[in-house]
């Protein structure tokens, strides 16, 4: 019998990874006799196992001795090593008995290892396009490496244009951009409730291909907030087929949160029947049960989720771990249908006789909805005597009603508010659910922005004991990489990109609060973003190592980096 040569092509980058193993090797032989073009592609995601001991014999660029590593994959934590060798890990182990060594080398003694959180909504987008705030500061110090940005509906129109800035210039963190279903509605329609034509329909439609074609990860929507209030379901739906069929996902913050229109649990019902219409993962943005007049409907609502999910449609959602939602004065008391037209015809409502009994009237209603005018703290405005006073207050001082005294502050121009509207126990119930991933929301003048990922470990792995360890890491990196189709990232694992947390037990902790809500958190001891120390024992250390993550389209569901 002749002797059957064969040869396995192996990418670069992995070719130090690999250690051959019988059955492996059986398998390619047996490819090569079924078909002699049969070429097999070995990817990074081997089992550390298979490490190269002979690649060690070349020095690593950075080593992580002796620490407590939790990898992600919700497995219980270990002792190992981890090292790096460019922008990748290369290996997990024993450092020692491989006689691994590396130009620099952490001690980790008593310290977990962790992948990279990656936040699934933030309003990073003007961050990260400004040269005073693209280190993304608030979120390195938090562990986060990874961003998603261009949610509730709001980004921009040049996708590709942006991502290739945020590369030429620096970012802090990797980021990704959504495609707004906004912001297309709005470049479309304008501002109006106007419903599309054929022809509307078909622009948005290539406006939905053109994002997903220049690396958007999917399609956001804000159906709360206007112009995507406007929308109807089959609408959203229809772009919705455009992001599937180019394997994007859909991230939503829904119609209502409370019971304004068709209530948080119709609103659920509505972004599952997205996600079966079109065919596409549905992912809910900072789910809550906002308003003692939903209070408890999270039970209802995760039975709806794990319903979806039992019936085959991809369905999960993020929470942040306050008990206050952040949004504008505007947005928590204007009705949808007084915005139409935009701000100027906004203002002529407010002051049209006819119409403003109206406008009172369910602004009231609204003001109910949020637990009365206490509630609603202002967090930012362009009048900084505003800022930390409460509406109820603001409306004593000003001798007026609430809602009077909330349309006059709204004239000023727009408002900030953190609005105390929330269940510990809904947030409880929520939070341990599989399917929920750590999400900021971060915005100005709310804490979560500078201390949601540290607070859920102080507060909820290690006070409360409410979940795990294992269970947040892996909520707060691998989950979100999974459902966001994020390639390579979220895990510690061989071949992986080298996104690595290492964190205090003791220490780590949120700083930031409603009075002082740019304190940056504390604890995390290394960031490290592409295998360079965004975070060296605690202290930024200034470079910009992050990278624009872009849409792999031929991949129909992974992406490319």
């Amino acid at each position: 019998m002749p002797v059957i040569k064969f040869r396995v092509p192996i990418p670069i980058r992995c070719r130090f990874l690999l250690r051959p193993a019988v059955g492996l090797f059986a398998l390619l032989a047996l490819a090569s006799l079924i078909h002699p073009l049969t070429q097999v592609v070995l990817t990074s995601s081997i089992d550390s196992s298979q490490v190269n001991r002979v690649s060690l014999a070349e020095q690593l660029d950075l080593l992580i001795l002796h620490g407590r590593l939790v990898d992600g994959s919700g497995k219980k934590p270990r002792t190992a090593d981890v090292g790096m060798r460019g922008d990748r890990i290369v290996f997990i182990g024993d450092a020692r008995k491989e006689n691994a060594t590396a130009a620099r080398t952490i001690d980790a003694t008593g310290l977990v290892v962790a992948p990279g959180f990656i936040d699934p909504h933030t309003h990073t987008l003007g961050d990260l396009s400004d040269p005073d705030r693209k280190s993304n500061q608030a979120y390195l110090m938090q562990g986060v490496t990874t961003v998603i940005t261009g949610n509730d509906g709001g980004s921009v129109l040049n996708i590709g244009e942006t991502l290739r800035k945020w590369d030429e210039r620096g970012i802090g963190t990797n980021a990704i951009l959504l495609a707004g279903h906004g912001t297309i509605r709005g470049r479309v329609l304008g501002p109006t409730d106007a419903q599309p034509n054929a022809a509307e329909l078909e622009e948005m439609k290539q406006l939905v291909a053109r994002g997903m074609d220049e690396g958007a990860f999917g399609l956001s929507t804000g159906l709360y907030y206007a112009p995507g209030s406007y929308a109807k379901t089959e609408e959203v739906i229809e772009l919705s087929k455009v992001a599937a069929a180019k394997g994007g996902v859909y991230d939503t913050h829904m119609r209502d949160e409370s019971s304004y229109s068709i209530g948080l649990l119709g609103s659920i019902k509505e972004t599952i029947r997205i996600g079966r219409e079109a065919k596409i993962p549905v992912h809910i943005s900072h789910i809550k049960a906002l308003g003692p007049e939903v209070w408890g409907q999270s039970r209802q609502a995760i039975d709806l989720i794990k319903k979806a999910r039992a019936e085959g449609i991809d369905a999960s959602a993020c929470q942040y771990p306050y008990d206050a939602s952040g949004t504008s004065l505007q947005a928590s008391l204007v009705p949808r249908w007084a915005e139409v037209g935009g701000r100027s015809e906004l203002l002529k409502r407010i002051d049209d006789a006819q119409v403003r009994p109206r406008l009172l009237a369910e602004m009231e209603d609204n003001l109910k909805r949020r637990g009365g005018a206490d509630s609603l703290l202002i967090t930012d405005a362009r009048d900084r005597k505003l800022v930390g006073q409460r509406l109820n207050e603001l409306a004593k001082e000003m001798n007026q009603p609430p809602v009077t005294a909330a349309l006059e502050l709204i004239k000023q121009g727009n408002i900030g508010v953190a609005s105390f509207n929330m269940n510990e126990k809904d947030i409880d119930r929520f939070m341990k659910q599989k399917f929920m991933m750590t999400c900021s929301d971060g915005s100005t003048g709310h804490p979560r922005k500078y201390g949601t990922f540290p607070r859920k470990l102080r507060e909820y792995v290690y006070k409360e004991k409410l979940i795990s360890l294992p269970f947040a890491v892996r909520n707060s990196s691998a989950l979100t990489a999974e459902t966001f189709r994020i390639p390579e990232r979220g895990l510690i694992r061989v071949g992986y990109f080298a996104d690595v947390i290492i964190f205090d037990e003791k220490t780590v902790a949120d700083r930031a609060t409603y009075e002082q809500p740019e304190l940056s958190s504390v604890g995390m001891k290394y960031v490290i973003v592409n295998g360079k120390l965004a975070v060296d024992n605690g202290n930024y250390t200034g470079v910009l190592t992050g990278r624009a993550l872009r849409k792999s389209i031929s991949a129909q569901g992974s992406g490319s980096n």
